[in-house]
């Protein structure tokens, strides 16, 4: 088991502000394997909302949890919404004596009314996969192929990962979806998300995949909010200035996890890998999520203008801007497109993040940095 001390602090500090932490992120990503690790420090008392002895146990939950003390789990929350006006009833009480870990596989946005029933009660923790400080910096090959999520990246083999993978994808459009109220074919569903593995690293356009699939762009931006939602996708939004040119406003869509993408791409060893078409645009989203993870800024875009100039990730951190470039080059060039943002953006530095072996500087604001030092940028846990 890979320990993961960072999350288990920031929950730990949770509790000390708020009554309620909610624990959300895709599902089999290691919510449950957490909260119980935590439970190993505290009078606990666990609920898992698919086990049908513990509905019929939560059947009267104000009864049954009003009495507990110290900290209750209540896993797969997205099951029963109804228990949220029922935990603002109990965490104001005078009289309670109990934290609630609340665990999901859905953003709030697709959790209807989470956010406005428990506003002020509770503070939101999402949990990816592995990232390059659980699993070892040297290891950045084996995560970049696999993914981050626990089963695919422990597999025994390469072949049992990928097995792994596409069990969790059948799952998931067969009975997750459903669970969430959303009644989306699952072969339609299968066919857009496959689409959209062509289109990682792409800025949206909804008008050219709804013509593919003979959708409507309105339908096809549903399918896309609830892959979102769900924590499958990134949207990276533009990052819009008063610079008087023409800047991209759609965002970039990424597979948050680059096991996923490579399942849906038929890639199954590093050797397909190498060779896909997709692979630069795979490492791209790779590092992006890498860095998202690891440096855990508020706010994330990209830059590009209609007239060439982009950078892959901008983000602020106190109030100075920092980019990230990336290239699947042994010997990455510091581009003309690189110093426009340098000086548009008022970068204070801008990262070249590659899958070499060395850090150099190539510019007194830029420097060349390995996968296997990314905790050296700015802010990074380590």
């Amino acid at each position: 088991m890979i320990k993961r001390p960072f999350y288990l602090n920031c929950l730990r500090e949770t509790f000390t502000r708020a009554p309620i932490a909610a624990l959300l992120g895709p599902r089999q990503c290691g919510k449950t394997t957490l909260a119980r690790m935590l439970m190993e420090f505290h009078k606990a008392t666990y609920f898992d909302l698919e086990s049908v002895p513990d509905q019929r146990r939560l059947e009267n939950p104000e009864l049954v949890l009003g009495d507990l003390e110290g900290l209750v789990v209540l896993d797969e929350i997205q099951l029963n919404p109804k228990l949220f006006s029922v935990l603002r009833v109990l965490v104001d009480r005078p009289e309670n004596k109990a934290d609630f870990l609340i665990l999901g596989n859905a953003s709030p946005d697709i959790i209807k009314n989470v956010s406005e029933t428990l506003a002020g009660r509770v503070e939101f923790l999402v949990l990816s996969g592995f990232d390059l400080t659980e699993i070892g910096m040297d290891k950045w090959e084996d995560l970049w192929l696999r993914g981050g999520f626990p089963r695919s990246f422990l597999a025994a083999s390469v072949s049992d990962s990928q097995a792994w993978r596409e069990g969790f994808i059948q799952t998931f459009l067969e009975r997750d979806i459903p669970q969430l109220g959303i009644n989306i074919p699952a072969a339609a569903m299968r066919r857009f998300w496959t689409m959209l593995a062509h289109y990682h690293g792409q800025t949206w356009n909804a008008s050219e995949i709804s013509r593919s699939m003979g959708l409507s762009d309105k339908t096809v931006r549903s399918y896309l909010d609830i892959l979102t939602g769900t924590y499958m996708i990134r949207q990276l939004q533009p990052w819009h200035t008063n610079l008087g040119k023409r800047q991209v406003k759609s965002p970039k869509v990424y597979f948050r996890d680059s096991g996923l993408l490579h399942s849906l791409l038929e890639i199954t060893d590093s050797h397909n890998l190498l060779g896909h078409p997709k692979a630069g645009a795979s490492w791209e989203g790779f590092v992006i999520e890498q860095v998202l993870q690891i440096v855990l800024p508020n706010q994330a875009y990209f830059w590009a203008t209609h007239n060439g100039a982009e950078i892959d990730l901008l983000f602020t951190k106190d109030s100075k801007n920092y980019g990230i470039e990336v290239k699947f080059n042994e010997a990455p060039k510091i581009t003309k497109s690189m110093h426009t943002s340098l000086s548009e953006l008022r970068l204070e530095h801008l990262w070249v993040i590659y899958p070499g072996k060395k850090a150099y500087p190539a510019h007194e604001k830029i420097t060349v940095l390995p996968i296997s030092q990314i905790t050296e940028l700015p802010y990074a846990r380590h």
